[in-house]
């Protein structure tokens, strides 16, 4: 545990406290902020003194996650990020580009323990958790790099998001600060397996984000048997917390659905998720959204995506039920854009050196 300084996980009413407790007047915390959320190093802000940039040269932790590899896709320009991280830890994230705006999917933790048997990140379980920094330093960085600005985030990358809540709250706060990146809540989505003491204490933030469901099954033999979360925490629990959720907030909540072919992607599988979702949310006045995805076929897992058709056959099953359902446009797939594939396979290179 380092007993250095993390400055880009400080507000600026906390770095003020920083600095008054340095002998150094407020006003450098508005300085500095502004500076480090540019990019810059502490080096390189040169509105400090030549000593004072020094000083905290020495004293904090650089948290910049710097490029260890990068895979830009030949077919529509999305780019996929190996960051290094300050203490030698890879993460993972997507720079895409859509019509609305440049969007990043960020990581939220080094690795992953909810074990989600079609998922690469959880493959090893969790290292630790990301520092608002660390969050908010993917952003930058992708930034730097494109040369772009980026306007929207998902949090679907490596990690659980409300497994490392705290974290992740802060983040929010750094990333929408007008001193900042000013990047607007409703740009931001943030997707969960299914934690629901999170999902119950995210209501009570006020922050309208979006927030996306990992589902993937319709009934608990199902959705067990490939998502762990829901022996903890059961499909009526979570669509219960989904509902209390929408009630609070008014924000609408999406739902991803993986298709994993002969798992859970039949026509019968359809009806029962359709049945699910309307019972749950019958008198709520929520509307209903369905994400279809295809599954990412990672050796370990051995799951396999279906056809084009299969995939199509069920979106209408869902659509003649009333549930709106699109089927999410698979962007970098020659460059294995799905996360944790690439940390994977550099965390496999390392085991053969």
């Amino acid at each position: 545990m380092t007993t250095k300084v993390d400055l880009l996980s400080m507000l600026p009413e906390e770095m003020e406290q920083y600095f008054i407790s340095i002998g150094e007047p407020k006003f450098r915390a508005k300085q500095t902020f502004s500076r480090l959320h540019r990019g810059e190093r502490i080096s390189e802000i040169t509105n400090l003194s030549k000593g004072l940039r020094e000083r905290l040269s020495a004293e904090t932790l650089d948290t910049l996650p710097t490029v260890e590899e990068k895979l830009v896709s030949k077919l529509d320009g999305t780019v996929k990020y190996l960051f290094r991280l300050h203490d030698g830890a890879c993460i993972e994230s997507v720079f895409m580009r859509y019509k609305h705006g440049n969007t990043l999917c960020i990581s939220s933790q080094v690795g992953c323990r909810m074990g989600c048997k079609f998922c690469a990140s959880t493959i090893g379980g969790r290292a630790r958790d990301l520092y608002p920094s660390e969050l908010i330093g993917q952003v930058i960085a992708a930034e730097k790099d494109s040369g772009e600005r980026i306007s929207n985030i998902v949090m679907m990358g490596i990690g659980e998001p409300l497994d490392n809540y705290d974290n992740v709250i802060k983040f929010l706060r750094l990333v929408n600060h007008p001193d900042g990146l000013n990047i607007g809540y409703r740009h931001i989505s943030l997707s969960t397996c299914g934690v629901v003491s999170g999902i119950e204490k995210l209501a009570g933030e006020n922050f309208p984000i979006t927030l996306s469901i990992s589902l993937h099954a319709a009934n608990d033999a199902a959705r067990s048997e490939i998502m762990p979360i829901n022996n903890k925490w059961n499909i009526s629990e979570l669509l219960s917390a989904c509902v209390s959720y929408y009630k609070t907030t008014g924000r609408r909540i999406s739902f991803e659905y993986t298709l994993i072919s002969g798992k859970n992607d039949s026509e019968a599988d359809a009806v029962e998720l359709a049945q699910l979702l309307k019972n749950a949310f019958r008198g709520s006045g929520a509307p209903i959204h369905v994400n279809l995805i295809r599954v990412n076929e990672v050796k370990e897992t051995g799951f396999k995506k279906g056809t084009p058709e299969s995939v199509n056959a069920f979106a209408a099953a869902l659509e003649k039920r009333g549930i709106t359902a699109t089927i999410r446009r698979k962007l970098g797939s020659d460059v294995n854009a799905a996360c944790g594939q690439l940390r994977r396979s550099n965390l496999i290179k390392k085991e053969e050196i």
